[in-house]
């Protein structure tokens, strides 16, 4: 998806919507032109019931006529030029990361919050699952011990809370999930299911 190709994109999409604002955020630094149509959730539209008939969730992204589903799958889409100069950003923001959880714990990594969980940690935290499944999925390392070791050992101390483990999403079932997606076909990872 670049910015000056004869694509055709419309995203279906809600004002209101975190995880539509990131697609039109990445849409608008990439530079690439699309129609955007606002969907009234109450009473969605044929074309959202058809281009996303499992979930009936925006945002959606239709590529010539293809619906991209999920906010993940719709910012993984680019060129490879795209695609690495993402990750140099990724790198940057790691140790952005990285040193903020340093100061905020005294240099002992253990929280955001310091000793005890707090809002950062849950914010960041309810991530993890997707993160975990994009290394999979993309054989990048985010978080890598040898570059970021505090983030590293956050995210295996976060995954081992308990409360963590009662409503983090599988891994698996995610990589599916977001494999279904990127070939277009329809998924249904039962109860619990993330949608973005």
């Amino acid at each position: 998806m670049d910015g000056g190709g004869a694509h055709e994109l419309k995203l279906l999409g809600s004002w209101a919507s975190p995880y539509v604002a990131r697609v039109k955020l990445a849409l608008h630094l990439k530079g690439v032109h699309y129609s955007y149509a606002e969907e009234d959730l109450a009473d969605k539209s044929d074309l959202l019931l058809r281009s996303n008939p499992v979930h009936k969730a925006v945002p959606v992204l239709i590529h010539n006529g293809r619906p991209v589903c999920e906010s993940q799958v719709i910012m993984q889409a680019g060129t490879d030029e795209e695609r690495a100069e993402w990750k140099r950003q990724r790198v940057a923001a790691v140790g952005t990361l990285e040193e903020g959880l340093s100061e905020c714990s005294g240099g002992k990594g253990s929280f955001f919050g310091g000793e005890c969980v707090g809002y950062v940690d849950a914010l960041l935290g309810g991530v993890v699952p997707w993160v975990r499944a994009t290394e999979k999925l993309s054989g990048d390392r985010f978080f890598d011990a040898g570059e970021a070791p505090l983030l590293a050992a956050w995210m295996e101390r976060f995954g081992e809370l308990d409360a963590a483990k009662a409503v983090f999403q599988d891994v698996d079932a995610l990589v599916e999930y977001s494999r279904a997606l990127q070939a277009g076909r329809d998924f249904s990872g039962g109860a619990g299911s993330y949608v973005a």
